[in-house]
């Protein structure tokens, strides 16, 4: 499989909606060469490094092919959805999607060696970059998330290289899949076992599974969806 980069992106601190929060979701195209290390692309930044970024989040990947269901679901944004950043990605593509990319996965992207780490779980500002209070509510909901790598090999990345597929150790674990057992059919506890016990998956999300499957009881989505108040 080889996909072609549409776009490399990095972003900067500033005020979202209205000065509500911080956040450097607003990415903007880098021409040329840009460096990839363990944290992530070389002038990118995060606002709240509790959730945002770190070795498991150090790239975000987007698929363009969404945006022609979004600006269907949201025809009052447009302009916003034509171009690549919408997301707050690092790297946008077509045609590669979340039901075509593994947990675990590792591609060569340029010159860097990236694995797929976890799914992205959407937060509030996702409301305040679309002004859609519900935004992030409705991007879990379609499973249109994107995804993040962590770093195996560093290097650079440009608009234009091509995303090679090296490995594929957990066939079986799409990230469609992923999502399903995560926001939909939340307590089947075989699938919370093998998510639990996927090496390559982030251990956040592991946790997250063993922690169902001990409770029985799935954990309150509501501050991260900027649901409560």
């Amino acid at each position: 499989m080889r996909i072609v980069i549409g776009a490399v992106l990095t972003g900067r601190v500033a005020p979202l909606g209205g000065g509500k929060a911080t956040s450097a979701i607003a990415k903007t195209s880098v021409e040329g060469p840009v460096a990839v290390g363990p944290l992530g692309l070389s002038g990118d930044a995060q606002a709240d490094r509790r959730f945002h970024g770190g070795p498991d989040k150090a790239v975000h990947h987007y698929a363009l092919d969404h945006a022609a269901a979004w600006r269907a679901e949201l025809p009052g944004l447009p302009d916003l959805l034509e171009r690549p950043g919408a997301f707050g990605e690092n790297i946008s593509t077509h045609g590669l999607t979340e039901h075509d990319v593994c947990v675990g996965d590792l591609w060569r992207v340029g010159s860097a060696l990236l694995q797929v780490s976890q799914a992205r779980q959407p937060c509030f500002k996702l409301n305040l970059r679309f002004g859609v209070p519900d935004m992030a509510r409705r991007v879990q909901a379609s499973g249109r998330t994107g995804w993040y790598y962590r770093v195996i090999e560093e290097g650079f990345v440009a608009a234009g290289d091509a995303l090679e597929l090296v490995e594929r150790p957990h066939p079986d674990w799409p990230l469609s899949r992923l999502l399903h057992h995560l926001y939909v059919d939340r307590l089947d506890a075989a699938a919370l076992r093998e998510i639990a016990g996927l090496a390559a998956l982030a251990e956040s999300w592991r946790s997250l599974a063993a922690r169902r499957l001990a409770s029985g009881a799935v954990e309150d989505w509501r501050r991260r969806l900027g649901e409560e108040g």
